[in-house]
């Protein structure tokens, strides 16, 4: 299927769309469904952190979703372009940790991305 790429203002009723659009993606590349609700959440909560992050730094940024059919796992990228972490994101990274299968978080002085990714069929 390759990577499906998605940008959108900063915006909380974004998230849900995010959220939608996770789950379409994931089922179509062959995540079990007993996991399609722990992918929907840790995108959810990637997401709103991303955005709560724009919304205070960079509003006219906009967030970056990145979903990718890899075979054997489903991987999702959501980047963001604030320099500054939100004061709850000790919370939301236990989050999105207790709900992907591997979780990777590279933080720089233009963002930080947040790759995670769940074993498919």
């Amino acid at each position: 299927m390759g990577t499906v790429e998605v940008a959108f203002s900063a915006l909380p009723i974004h998230v849900r769309t995010a959220r939608m659009v996770t789950k379409a993606v994931a089922v179509r590349s062959g995540v079990a469904e007993p996991l399609l609700d722990e992918v929907r959440l840790a995108v959810g909560e990637a997401c709103s952190r991303a955005v709560e992050a724009h919304q205070k730094h960079c509003p006219e940024e906009p967030v970056r979703l990145a979903l990718t059919d890899g075979g054997e796992r489903f991987s999702v990228s959501v980047s963001d372009s604030a320099r500054a972490q939100p004061e709850d994101d000790g919370l939301s990274m236990a989050v999105i940790k207790g709900l992907a299968d591997e979780l990777e978080i590279v933080s720089t002085a233009e963002g930080t991305t947040i790759s995670m990714s769940w074993p498919t069929r």
